[in-house]
């Protein structure tokens, strides 16, 4: 092994770990010419991901990383996405994660790109997640839970039943809040942007996927992915999706034929 190339590797690794651009443009242009045609530098890469518990992806020639399962280090504790998101207690923490999964199932059912959709509006998300809850509790669907399934869900649903549509303040300047359907999207919203897997319409960057014209009447903010989006959800949803998956996909399938 040359030292150079363990040096060009490392290199990239550091990178990608600390949130850098590593693409066929940029400051870093010529370490991703060295993962793209350096054959000991791309093993070197992946061996290292793959003892770190981290997964690599590549969309549109840019690297990304994602923490894998149950990476203590890289990943997000329960107490950290709490935090992160601005919640308190575990069954909000909960809600964000199935608000999460239908702000993606908003933009595609699939990662086919023929079913994509450029951009998602809050409203877009809430009706998703109506939908999602009631093709889960609807028994006529026909779908079978095991008894910690059928309470988790039951939570998720009382969780956001509670809540109202919107607030005052809320449909004032759409505020991030845990006090409405609204607010709770925004506020996950909030954490995806900075995540850097959506940007707003103000806010529009190069790095979105989007290059339709905006649709005028769509009206409030639009959220759009960005490539880093794109990238985990063409891989890493499909790799890791399961019995979560089965059970919506089932619900949403049922729920549209009613």
């Amino acid at each position: 092994m040359e030292s150079r190339n363990l040096d060009r590797a490392l290199d990239i690794v550091s990178k990608l770990i600390n949130g850098e651009n590593v693409g066929e443009n940029g400051d870093n242009a010529a370490l991703y010419q060295e993962y793209s045609t350096n054959a000991q530098v791309y093993d070197i890469v992946m061996m290292t991901l793959k003892k770190m518990n981290l997964d690599i992806y590549e969309y549109k020639n840019s690297l990304y990383v994602s923490a894998g399962q149950n990476n203590p280090v890289f990943g997000y504790t329960n107490e950290e996405l709490r935090k992160e998101l601005g919640v308190k207690l575990n069954r909000e923490l909960y809600l964000a994660y199935f608000v999460i999964y239908n702000t993606i199932t908003s933009f595609y059912s699939d990662t086919s790109a023929a079913n994509y959709t450029s951009y998602v509006r809050i409203e877009d998300v809430i009706e998703n997640v109506d939908n999602s809850i009631n093709g889960i509790i609807d028994k006529r669907n026909g779908i079978v839970l095991d008894e910690i399934e059928e309470n988790s869900f039951k939570q998720i649903a009382l969780s956001w039943e509670e809540l109202p549509a919107s607030s005052d303040s809320v449909q004032a300047g759409m505020r991030a809040a845990r006090n409405s359907k609204a607010g709770f999207v925004k506020m996950v919203f909030n954490f995806l942007v900075n995540q850097g897997l959506l940007v707003d319409n103000s806010e529009k960057p190069d790095n979105s996927v989007d290059n339709t014209k905006e649709d005028e009447n769509s009206g409030g903010n639009l959220y759009y992915p960005t490539n880093r989006f794109r990238a985990l959800i063409e891989n890493y949803f499909d790799e890791y999706k399961g019995r979560f998956t089965q059970i919506l996909s089932k619900g949403e399938k049922n729920d549209a034929t009613d």
